[in-house]
């Protein structure tokens, strides 16, 4: 008897574990609260040295400029908004995504070639709250460390321009989501002028 109520609890267990909703989840202060199992929700993307800014002009004596290690960013979504955006080619209000930096080396047990990731840079967040935040979304930095809890950025940082200006589909970079690029184009929901040309 005790052995079929352990059974019975831990698959009570399992299913409210699984009934958790995964949206946004604040404190009474309003920071958001970082997801502790975000890495099981949807993977979007890796990109592997990305950079948003112009390179760096190499130097005019003939030096050559150190050679930066690229960072890999890992993105996911709530798999709710994901299923959502699969129908519609739009986000949904409460869509959250985390943003996973990690470092890269290409020397490591067997590799010869290319990069593999390593140790965590930061974690960052994007959160759709129409009622909460002034233009729909916020930006929110859990640092390497990993903070349970954060502020949203303050809207003077350029991560609220940027994506305004430049996003795809509602203030999100969809146009390096190759998969949900595809939805959006299909639905009509693609800014013009900012797809990302594809390759050969």
């Amino acid at each position: 008897m005790k052995y079929l109520l352990a059974i019975v609890a831990v698959a009570f267990g399992t299913v409210a574990y699984a009934q958790q909703p995964a949206t946004p989840q604040y404190t009474s202060a309003g920071e958001l609260i970082r997801p502790n199992d975000f890495r099981e929700w949807v993977f979007v993307t890796s990109g592997l040295g990305m950079t948003y800014n112009q390179p760096a002009a190499q130097p005019t004596s003939g030096a050559v400029a150190p050679v930066r290690t690229p960072n890999f960013t890992n993105v996911y979504v709530n798999p709710a908004s994901y299923r959502a955006f699969m129908k519609t080619g739009q986000w949904p209000d409460q869509t959250m995504f985390i943003l996973e930096i990690r470092a890269s080396t290409s020397e490591g047990s067997i590799n010869k070639g290319g990069h593999f990731q390593t140790n965590l840079v930061v974690v960052e967040a994007s959160v759709k709250d129409e009622a909460r935040f002034p233009g729909k979304w916020a930006y929110f930095d859990f640092g390497r460390d990993m903070k349970t809890q954060v502020a949203a950025l303050p809207r003077t940082e350029r991560c609220y321009a940027c994506h305004a200006d430049n996003a795809a589909v509602d203030n999100t970079f969809v146009q390096f989501y190759p998969t949900l690029l595809e939805v959006a184009t299909k639905m009509g929901t693609v800014k013009a002028a900012t797809a990302a040309p594809t390759g050969h």
